[in-house]
């Protein structure tokens, strides 16, 4: 993801910040949709998302989940299994792989548990920064931005956040949401994209931060 044709201009603090507070009237704790039982749990979840949909993924992972829900009943479960379990979900094969060497590092290394540091996490197979913000996020509870397609499109097109691609994007939410929203920033501004600032045709007339957006190709 990289300069997007509808990047406008940073919006002013003011106005961001009137823009989260209505975020957070509306939705005061917003949630990430990926199910899950544990750090363990939530970090597969995550890892199988990439390029695949939440729904897919939850799909999958609720009879995954029932039988290997540790590192250990990961590998005892075993690769062919686990394939069986996640079929329906985009490069499965890669994904598995990548679940089954992250356990055996988790269990060798970190003694079953799901580290807590972001350098740690992206250690792991499969594991970008991406996904472990969204682990340090809704496990750790720390204020780490993860920049999906969602809030990359969002960020730009709204001037809330812009940036040329998702470093910039991480750290214009990082230096421009106040403090006391960064908590849940990344979710309010993922399910503001998946639901309402959609790519192809954002329902601006049912938006509530409308009056504060900077796209100018706004609809009706």
């Amino acid at each position: 993801m990289c300069i997007p044709p509808e990047m406008t201009k940073q919006l002013d603090y003011h106005t961001v910040r009137a823009i989260f507070e209505r975020f957070h009237a509306t939705e005061p704790k917003p949630e990430g949709e990926l199910e899950h039982l544990n750090a363990f749990t939530l970090l597969v979840a995550v890892a199988l998302s990439a390029q695949a949909t939440d729904a897919g993924v939850n799909k999958a992972t609720r009879t995954l989940f029932k039988v290997a829900d540790t590192p250990q009943k990961m590998l005892d479960l075993g690769e062919e299994r686990l394939v069986e379990h996640i079929r329906t979900i985009g490069l499965f094969r890669n994904k598995a792989r990548n679940v089954m060497k992250l356990s055996r590092i988790l269990v060798d290394d970190y003694g079953g548990e799901v580290p807590s540091s972001r350098t740690a996490l992206q250690s792991l197979p499969g594991v970008g920064r991406k996904t472990a913000n969204v682990v340090l996020n809704m496990w750790w509870k720390h204020p780490a931005q993860a920049v999906d397609t969602h809030i990359f499109r969002v960020g730009n097109r709204t001037g809330i956040c812009p940036g040329k691609d998702v470093a910039a994007v991480e750290r214009a939410i990082e230096d421009n949401v106040p403090a006391e929203y960064q908590r849940h920033a990344h979710h309010w501004l993922i399910l503001h994209g998946r639901y309402t600032c959609k790519a192809r045709r954002p329902a601006c007339g049912a938006c509530l931060i409308e009056e504060f957006c900077s796209f100018e190709e706004k609809s009706a």
